[in-house]
């Protein structure tokens, strides 16, 4: 193409990731660091005489001016990380070099910085380490309105590997669900006069079109009966024929598939290109729930209980639970 039970259901609260306590110990120093020992010009743009510039911190002083820097992005960021300075010294040209312990529930792990002799530039990015991080409030929960029959929009590209992993999560839920919640496939294409675009190409474009005609002709289990199966067997290079195996499978017609994309394939997809412009899509794939964007994990349990949380009277299928087994919010076309 996420999250308790309960019996009223609340909002679906978008979680954001954690940074990773390791990243910073990957920086690459090399651009700034060349500019500065070879230009004997600091990150500042003054140049250092040899007795040091007025005011300096040493050496010590100016690392764990970093290290508070440092601190502050793993706590704005809910990591646990532990710094400890091993050692820090003059390298040249007023950069101070030094080595620091970082101790985590991951592990330990040592890294080498540069900062600026006055202790304000922490590099090889320019971070200021006047201007400490501060941990961000964090985002309201979104509401997804409730009906009595939720409406559930895929959107999706149909052979975007992270669209088809959105599909294979969502799959369980349908048929767990059944009639009780509408749970629509949608396409993200674009239309230039007669020609349907899709990102992957015109195999894309076509069976974004067929699918279409199966949603329109056979409704919400025959079009999720096929598309697990082109998802599971088909690819690019034997779709043209392994659609109508998924097709036989889901007891579609061929020849009533074929004369639709035929004849109401163009204006299908201009009616998709409509919707995703009004609701803002670009990215396979999107998940809409009564008109509120979900950004939770992409599992089937997830799924359902985002889903769960739109009924106004909650269905007896939704104390069920699925499988857990999929990815978080990550990867789009």
């Amino acid at each position: 193409m996420a999250e308790k039970k309960g019996e009223e259901k609340k909002g679906i609260t978008v979680k954001i990731p954690r940074i990773n306590p390791w990243i910073i110990s990957t920086l690459v120093i090399l651009v700034i660091l060349l500019v500065v020992l070879v230009s004997g010009w600091t990150i500042t743009g003054k140049v250092v005489s040899s007795n040091g510039l007025t005011g300096t911190l040493t050496s010590k002083e100016a690392a764990n001016k970093a290290i508070n820097w440092l601190t502050s992005y793993f706590e704005a960021s809910g990591a646990d990380v532990k710094i400890t300075l091993i050692n820090a010294s003059e390298t040249a040209n007023g950069i101070y070099q030094f080595t620091i312990k970082l101790s985590s529930t991951q592990g330990e792990n040592t890294a080498t910085y540069y900062v600026t002799e006055d202790g304000k530039l922490f590099l090889p990015q320019a971070l200021e380490t006047e201007k400490l991080v501060q941990a961000q409030a964090p985002e309201t929960p979104t509401e997804i309105p409730k009906t009595d029959k939720p409406v559930v929009q895929l959107f999706v590209m149909s052979f975007c590997p992270y669209g088809t992993q959105a599909e294979s999560a969502m799959k369980p839920v349908v048929d767990l669900l059944g009639s009780k919640a509408s749970i629509e496939p949608h396409f993200i294409v674009s239309v230039s006069g007669d020609t349907v675009n899709s990102l992957h190409g015109s195999y894309e474009a076509n069976e974004d079109m067929r699918q279409a005609c199966i949603w329109k002709n056979y409704g919400q289990a025959t079009f999720w009966t096929y598309v697990d199966y082109i998802n599971n067997n088909c690819n690019s290079g034997n779709i043209d024929t392994c659609w109508k195996d998924a097709a036989k499978e889901a007891n579609v017609d061929t020849t009533k598939i074929e004369n639709c994309v035929k004849d109401e394939g163009l204006t299908l997809m201009k009616a998709e290109e409509t919707l995703s412009n009004q609701n803002g899509v670009s990215g396979s794939p999107t998940l809409i729930i009564n008109g509120a964007l979900y950004n939770g994990a992409r599992t089937p349990d997830a799924y359902k209980e985002a889903i769960c949380s739109a009924f106004t009277t909650l269905p007896n299928e939704c104390s069920e639970t699925l499988s857990a087994a999929g990815s978080t919010a990550s990867g789009n076309c």
